[in-house]
């Protein structure tokens, strides 16, 4: 700065700072004269579509943080120039968060600030480095031991339960779904959308949280299926995330992929239980698993049915033999038993009538016994009761008496002891005929009796 563009303030030299940002400006049109290239992380676009102009924003980072940020533009000329170059080469437009190679220009401007004018962009860098970043992927799910890890897992005899990632409005899952719902052999498909970004910045976050809410359901679901209607390689660099494929490669169910392109196979893919080109390929795989257990099914229903008929023709022809040798048999056997059971039928009915007859004379006999027997025992029994009828009236009190006995009483009761009486006491005897009334005079024992 030349003292005429300062003043003097309390013996200060002072520049307005229009001086200075002016100063600057020539300074760096001095120093930086000609255009070069130079690397970054393109972090924000900022295209303005009424104007048509960008505004990127560049850093660098290292560890994950950002060590350098400075603003560059591209006027509407430059952007569409080098946008279409992208959409030949990668068929995929500029977008956030890819690494560029571009020649700028260092500009100035006082109100503006320092900028990157982006003159030009070299594509084949970010196709590059995003190559780069798919082998650091690949390596790492080596070195994790993960690689192959979903391919080990056992898809289902008929996957019939699919769980499907992509985006609803996307032409790739409206094939894949026409295709299961609409097949000629009526096989039948259960599926559930879990809609979710496939390309950009987000889509690597929106499909690991979409891979998250199916494994918690994971045991209502067969498969995972990642549907993608088509794009360009950029557009695919997502699937080349080792966020992404170390979800699939450890999800517990197998992750089937058709992601809508022909070349350069992503680590996604590669790292699925099975990978398809295309939706419509990725349906038919799935169809092809119904064929492999149809086809041999239904060989084996024509064999069971031919073989059944077979079986049964056989089995009708030795029914029928059977069938007459066991009437055959039959009639013989119900002829003899018919023959056997009159023969048995005589015989019983003789044998019955001899053996009545002989019960006739057995209970006549017994009978006559019986009467003999009652009246031996009644005639007995008249003897017996005579005897006892006999010595009972012998026994009666006024036969004894008769005899020459007599009862002593004393004070009314009999006397059977001389212990029971004293001299003095006033004795009643009974005899046969009349009482007599005596007093004691004296006792004495009678060892004779």
């Amino acid at each position: 700065m030349t003292k005429a563009m300062s003043e003097k303030i309390n013996d200060k030299t002072v520049f307005s700072l229009l001086e200075v940002t002016k100063s600057i400006h020539n300074t760096l049109n001095a120093r930086y004269k000609s255009s070069f290239w130079v690397k970054a992380e393109m972090n924000k676009l900022n295209f303005y579509q009424h104007s048509g102009h960008c505004y990127p924003e560049l850093v660098e980072k290292k560890d994950g943080k950002i060590i350098a940020l400075l603003k560059s533009y591209m006027w509407k000329d430059d952007y569409f120039r080098i946008n279409s170059k992208f959409i030949d080469i990668l068929h995929e437009p500029l977008k956030d968060g890819i690494k560029i190679l571009f020649q700028a220009k260092i500009t100035f401007d006082p109100a503006h600030g320092l900028s990157l004018w982006i003159m030009d962009i070299d594509p084949g860098y970010t196709l590059g480095d995003l190559e780069c970043e798919k082998r650091e992927t690949i390596n790492r799910l080596v070195c994790e031991k993960i690689f192959d890890k979903n391919k080990t897992l056992r898809l289902p005899l008929l996957p019939q339960r699919i769980a499907i990632i992509s985006v609803e409005t996307s032409k790739g899952y409206a094939d894949f779904i026409k295709v299961i719902k609409t097949n000629s052999w009526g096989y039948k498909f259960f599926w559930h959308l879990f809609p979710s970004l496939l390309q950009g910045n987000n889509a690597v976050q929106s499909i690991v949280d979409q891979l998250k809410r199916i494994k918690r359901v994971s045991h209502h679901f067969d498969v995972v299926a990642i549907i993608r209607g088509g794009g360009g390689d950029v557009g695919l660099s997502c699937f080349n995330s080792y966020k992404l494929s170390q979800a699939i490669a450890t999800f517990p169910i197998p992750v089937i992929t058709g992601i809508g392109h022909a070349t350069n196979e992503t680590v996604t893919e590669m790292i699925a239980f099975s990978n398809a080109i295309t939706p419509t390929k990725l349906a038919e795989y799935l169809l092809q698993k119904f064929h492999n257990f149809s086809i041999p099914v239904q060989n084996a229903e024509k064999k069971i049915f031919e073989r059944t008929m077979r079986l049964l023709g056989e089995e009708k022809m030795k029914f029928g033999a059977e069938t007459k040798l066991f009437r055959s048999v039959t009639d013989n056997i119900l002829i003899s038993n018919e023959n056997d059971m009159k023969t048995s039928k005589t015989n019983i009915v003789k044998g019955v009538t001899v053996f009545c007859n002989v019960k006739k004379i057995m209970v006549s006999q017994l009978k006559e016994k019986l009467q003999l027997q009652s009246l031996l025992t009644t005639k007995s029994a008249l003897t017996e009761m005579n005897g006892i009828e006999k010595n009972v009236a012998n026994m009666s009190p006024v036969n004894v008496l008769k005899r020459g006995y007599s009862i002593t009483l004393l004070n009314g009761k009999s006397v059977t002891d001389m212990s029971q009486v004293k001299n003095g006491d006033l004795l009643n005897t009974i005899v046969h005929k009349g009482n007599i009334v005596s007093i004691v005079d004296s006792t004495h024992k009678n060892d004779k009796i």
